[in-house]
């Protein structure tokens, strides 16, 4: 059976609570106060994804028509800077993260950054009231000069304030909503790995209410009012977890896991002129406390076990202070070098989900400029182009209905041995899904230009295969994406990882920014309008598309030979 058939989530004993060093009590993780199962703080944290969704989708999904219709920037710099906006979103949860786990933990990490964020809804609410000059925004980032004060710079200062302070909040409230839990209880430990599937829908309901009405009232009624409705999500969100918190579990922060990482990096390095040993059981490890799980080990990058190898120093060290040991610079245990074995592991699985993300960015930017250019009808509705974002997440849901009641069924009927798809398959499923995706929006671009060659103009309902496959792709990739990252992090690295999933997002959107550079460099050249132009028929959106298929295409067959080898974690007693 090979890696992708075992790419389920790691074997794990009833009563663990960390796989963390079992000596190293500076990244032990006590409970400030302990809550018995059924508690409702986890439904106060779906709520609060409710609203925080709601919130920043409110901004997100129409953001790259405000730019362009109101605050007069043209298509290629309004879409540069919703991608990189977009992107600056998912980076500052890394920042969050450190924040979270090594000096404020998650409780004050979301308080903190909810204050950040309401302050710049407030900001862009209030840009949508200030007047604004007829002067292109033709430039990307901040080289555009604009009189103080003016509407540009309240709405960027913002953005910028929104992006830092939803960080923060993505950073901390999965892990804090997932701390709400007992892993000693089997029931809370099932209600667990169900609340991931239900914050995942939290957020695409979000997408929904901002997509089909808050999308309508900035469109047809007032861009100030649509904001504001955005912003009254975020105090919602503010005052009800503020009101919740006598019910919250918290945990104190567990320090910083990188000096481990270091250590073991270190003592390899001492040690670097020594053999490893056939024999792994001769290794380092801590075996006298059972409640804590440690790592099984294995057989890849060889050279960082030497840091487990004992010498006579070291058997010294270990007779005297076993503690001393564990947190020493010169020996370190097996699951210590096998943490850095698993980064090192999803490295590669990470790199290909920034290509996927890339992708995925023009969701929010050249799918919603590709619908603007077509006709908006259908039957007797005018559909605004960034409201189809909700026809995507309503089949995100149907995915995850079809997912559920018949494609798993089927492949259990097929092969009963085999089961689920792992989560390694199911990435890899999203990914060729993506690559699909792209394909039908160039052959819909196709189709379009066509008819705009004839002075006529299709209906938006030809966008609804390309935001159909899209939807798959996302729900095979991302959804799989959080657990797998989730699963695979070492215990007190969860809150790390998890926005190191995030942050593909981020450099994906940045990635995306990169590729409308280049491709307007190389495409608009010698008077042409290039392939993404203000006017769309002018140009040639559809290679831009067939572009990202290949990009997506290759990047499947990069992450199927990575996965195909890759190790899942073992957790053993």
């Amino acid at each position: 059976m090979d890696a992708m058939e075992r790419g389920q989530s790691s074997p794990r004993l009833p009563k663990s609570r960390s796989s963390k060093i079992a000596d190293n009590e500076d990244l032990m993780v006590p409970l400030i106060q302990d809550k018995k199962t059924g508690s409702r703080a986890p439904a106060v944290v779906l709520g609060f994804e409710c609203l925080e969704s709601t919130a920043f989708n409110g901004i997100a999904t129409n953001l790259v028509l405000y730019l362009h219709s109101v605050l007069h920037g043209s298509s290629l710099a309004s879409a540069s800077n919703v991608t990189t906006w977009i992107g600056t979103s998912y980076l500052t949860p890394v920042l969050g993260a450190v924040l979270a786990d090594t000096f404020w933990g998650n409780y004050n990490t979301i308080l903190v950054s909810l204050l950040v964020y309401l302050l710049g809804m407030m900001l862009v609410t209030f840009s949508a009231f200030l007047p604004t000059t007829t002067t292109a925004l033709d430039c990307v980032s901040s080289s555009c000069h604009h009189p103080a004060l003016g509407s540009h710079t309240v709405a960027f200062a913002g953005l910028y304030l929104v992006a830092f302070g939803s960080g923060g909040v993505r950073a901390a409230l999965l892990p804090f909503g997932a701390e709400q839990f007992d892993d000693d209880n089997a029931v809370d430990r099932e209600r667990k790995m169900s609340f991931f599937s239900w914050f995942y829908v939290c957020v695409d309901f979000g997408m929904i209410v901002s997509g089909l009405f808050l999308v309508w009232v900035q469109q047809n009624v007032s861009w100030g009012l649509g904001f504001g409705i955005a912003t009254a999500c975020i105090a919602l969100a503010f005052a009800g977890f503020v009101l919740a918190t006598p019910m919250y579990t918290r945990r104190v922060p567990t320090g910083t896991p990188l000096k481990s990482l270091c250590q073991v990096v270190v003592a390899a390095c001492r040690k670097a002129a020594l053999r490893v040993p056939a024999d792994a059981a001769v290794l380092y490890e801590v075996s006298d406390k059972v409640d804590q799980p440690k790592i099984a080990h294995t057989h890849e990058f060889t050279f960082l076990d030497k840091a487990a190898m004992v010498m006579g120093s070291d058997l010294e060290e270990v007779a005297t202070n076993v503690d001393a040991a564990a947190g020493s610079w010169r020996l370190c245990t097996v699951t210590q070098v096998e943490e850095l074995k698993i980064l090192m592991r999803l490295l590669p699985i990470w790199a290909t989900s920034i290509v996927l993300s890339a992708a995925y960015a023009q969701l929010n930017t050249t799918f919603v400029q590709q619908g603007s250019a077509m006709d908006m009808r259908v039957m007797s509705f005018t559909i605004p182009a960034a409201s189809m974002v909700s026809f995507e997440v309503v089949c995100v849901l149907a995915w995850v209905v079809v997912y559920g009641s018949v494609i798993v069924p089927a492949l259990r009927s097929f092969s009963p041995a085999s089961g689920e798809p792992s989560q390694l398959r199911r990435m890899g499923a999203g990914r060729l899904l993506m690559a699909c995706a792209m394909a039908v929006a160039a052959l819909v671009e196709m189709r379009r230009l066509d008819a705009a060659g004839t002075g006529e103009s299709i209906s938006i309902a030809w966008q609804m295969p390309q935001y159909f496959v899209l939807a798959g792709a996302e729900v095979f990739c991302y959804i799989a994406q959080l657990e797998f990252f989730y699963s695979e992090a070492p215990e007190s690295m969860k809150s790390m990882c998890t926005s190191f999933a995030l942050l593909t997002v981020a450099l994906g959107s940045y990635t995306s920014s990169l590729i409308y550079a280049v491709v307007n460099a190389l495409t608009a050249t010698g008077g042409r309008p290039g392939w993404i132009s203000d006017d769309l028929d002018q140009g040639h959106l559809d290679y831009f598309f067939w572009t990202m298929a290949a990009l997506c295409t290759l990047n499947f067959v990069v992450y199927s030979a990575f996965a195909r080898n890759y190790q899942v974690k073992t957790v053993v007693s």
